[in-house]
């Protein structure tokens, strides 16, 4: 069908057994990705419900994180003596961290395994997230919210991993789908559970909360997962480092294009996240109170189109999906740039196309994920680190330039959008054009 793989090992028949809770339990011969690459595992047919909700609650790790504790920020500042600007300085100093750290654990875990570098990633989030909440100084505080993101994002990556280790490749994007849940909800309850408990108990006892649901997963994880990662993807990653993984990675243009893409998404996103405040509370006078409906309205939409797009998937191929939705959400970008330069429509001449920029994203970022785990089946751990770090990185980017190019309109956000989406659409186009079935 495809151009088969051919870096590192790639036994085409060994069988390995895989049991699941809740699932029978099969033994396949190998599987092969839409690139014809093998990798030796054997993978289950169906997700069971306990393993997604497990992989959802390492999924969490991240947004619990950021949005758990916003709520918060003037109250810490205040407990601490330190000004709004250092209480930033903690969101920065947590973004960074998850930049950085996510390089670190998908080439370890190829090396060593699944389960090493997700169990110590996470116990080492509980000691840092019980240093937070006992921190006295601010100073204290931004240096454990570093530790947190470096240890929290172990859960994501390895998450993701997991998801293209266990599960035949057709149903990836369904498990996507379920995870996406979690992050297209977390902005929405995070916020309210933080300000719940910091009514309650005070602003210690956020991250109180959240050692708590790191000890439960983390006890979880130990007992009830598996390690997954196959015997080929061990050897090939013994014999070679982690750098030279990365290097492998780069001279792959078709994986360099669906990575390009998720990031230039993401950037989108970021730069929507960052300037909606402004925008919403500051340009068009929102409430405060009422601010949370117009973010929650987007983050529906972003789930209900991924909910579709699993679906979808079903019949459709992912790629040609992923080209179209590209050119959509483009689309949707120069609509709101139009409204954004004329002042159509006013607050919902902003809203509205934004909301399915927002929506597209749940078709773009799936599929451009399940395109890049499966170009090289041998380095996914590699792979998913490179992702999440490239998301990150050009998303800080895209919310720094729209915060310089401010002018108290909506203007910057959306031109800032446009650039990013346009870069989506060529790397897209480029590097990984949709391919003929044969």
């Amino acid at each position: 069908m495809f151009a088969q793989f051919q870096s590192g090992p790639s036994p085409r028949h060994i069988r390995r057994p895989i049991c699941v809770q809740g699932v029978a339990t099969i033994t396949t011969p190998s599987v092969a990705t839409p690139d014809g690459a093998e990798d030796g595992l054997a993978r289950a047919a169906k997700p069971p419900l306990g393993l997604v909700l497990l992989l959802g609650s390492l999924t969490a790790f991240g947004p619990l994180s950021i949005d758990m504790y916003l709520p918060a920020l003037p109250t810490i500042g205040r407990s601490l003596n330190a000004t709004p600007a250092a209480m930033q300085q903690t969101v920065a100093a947590f973004f960074v961290g998850m930049a950085f750290g996510q390089l670190i654990y998908g080439p370890l875990s190829d090396r060593v395994g699944r389960r090493p570098p997700l169990l110590i990633g996470l116990i080492c989030y509980l000691l840092a997230t019980v240093g937070c909440a006992l921190a006295q100084s601010e100073s204290l505080l931004i240096a454990m919210r570093v530790a947190q993101a470096l240890a929290g994002c172990a859960g994501m990556v390895i998450a993701r991993t997991i998801v293209r280790d266990r599960f035949h490749y057709s149903e990836v994007l369904h498990i996507f789908a379920m995870l996406s849940l979690v992050m297209g909800l977390a902005p929405i309850l995070a916020p309210l559970l933080g300000g719940w408990v910091l009514a309650v108990g005070g602003w210690r006892w956020i991250f109180g909360f959240q050692a708590v649901f790191a000890a439960v997963v983390t006890v979880a994880a130990f007992f009830l997962l598996p390690e997954s990662r196959s015997e080929a993807t061990a050897a090939h990653a013994r014999g070679e480092h982690p750098l030279q993984s990365y290097l492998a990675l780069f001279r792959q243009p078709r994986l360099m294009g669906y990575i390009l893409t998720g990031a230039f998404s993401g950037a989108a996103l970021f730069a929507y996240v960052s300037s909606s405040p402004d925008i919403l509370i500051g340009v068009f006078h929102v409430p405060p109170s009422q601010f949370g409906l117009f973010f929650g309205a987007n983050a529906v939409g972003l789930i209900g189109a991924t909910q579709i797009n699993a679906r979808l998937a079903r019949r459709v191929r992912f790629e040609v999906i992923l080209s179209w939705a590209n050119l959509a959400v483009f689309a949707a970008s120069l609509l709101l740039a139009v409204d954004a330069i004329t002042g159509f429509g006013g607050l919902w001449g902003i809203m509205v196309p934004m909301f399915l920029v927002m929506a597209s994203f749940g078709f773009n970022q799936s599929n451009a994920m399940v395109g890049a785990l499966g170009v090289d089946p041998l380095r996914t751990g590699t792979i998913s680190s490179l992702s999440g770090a490239s998301s990150f990185a050009a998303g800080a980017a895209a919310a720094a330039v729209a915060g310089a190019l401010r002018d108290g309109t909506p203007r910057p956000m959306a031109f800032v959008i446009v650039g990013v989406l346009a870069c989506a659409v060529v790397t897209l186009r480029v590097l990984s054009p949709i391919r003929r079935p044969t």
